[in-house]
């Protein structure tokens, strides 16, 4: 379960803000993850995606497997699906993609990892992080990608 870590990482964020009158950056918040993860190593068994925007570095991914090790990386992904998708991910991901083509990128992933996968449920949520804040998506189970039957 998420809630102990990100509890952790909220309000050890919202204190750094509070001494430092700024905002922590996504790479700070990565490694309050980072050492909750390390510190609870035999007790934790989750890995961990850290994503955010900053006015410092913009947009970014951070990808902390199992053991606490932090690596940023231009995407990431994790889940019981992930495994049948590495190579899609791997032949389609391109650097500076549009808004557009990235959700298309992440929804055709995960419309993938859902149909191979059967831990996987019936609709895609996505979250868009800008300078502008966070947007939510939805993509109901019957509008999902189906592009790989045709």
């Amino acid at each position: 379960d998420i809630k102990t870590p990100k509890a952790v990482v909220s309000t050890q964020s919202t204190g750094q803000e509070n001494e430092t009158n700024e905002e922590p950056t996504v790479e700070v918040a990565s490694r309050i993850f980072q050492l909750f993860c390390y510190n609870n190593r035999d007790a934790l068994s989750a890995s961990i995606i850290c994503a955010g925007w900053d006015k410092i570095k913009g947009g970014q991914v951070y990808c902390l497997p199992l053991g606490g090790m932090c690596v940023r990386m231009p995407f990431a992904i994790g889940g019981s699906g992930s495994t049948y998708i590495y190579g899609h991910c791997d032949s389609t991901y391109k650097e500076g993609m549009t808004e557009q083509e990235c959700l298309k990128f992440v929804s055709d992933a995960v419309a993938i990892a859902m149909h191979r996968d059967g831990s996987s449920g019936g609709m895609i949520r996505l979250a868009v992080l800008t300078k502008d804040g966070c947007r939510r998506l939805n993509i109901p189970g019957n509008q999902l990608p189906t592009f790989w039957e045709k």
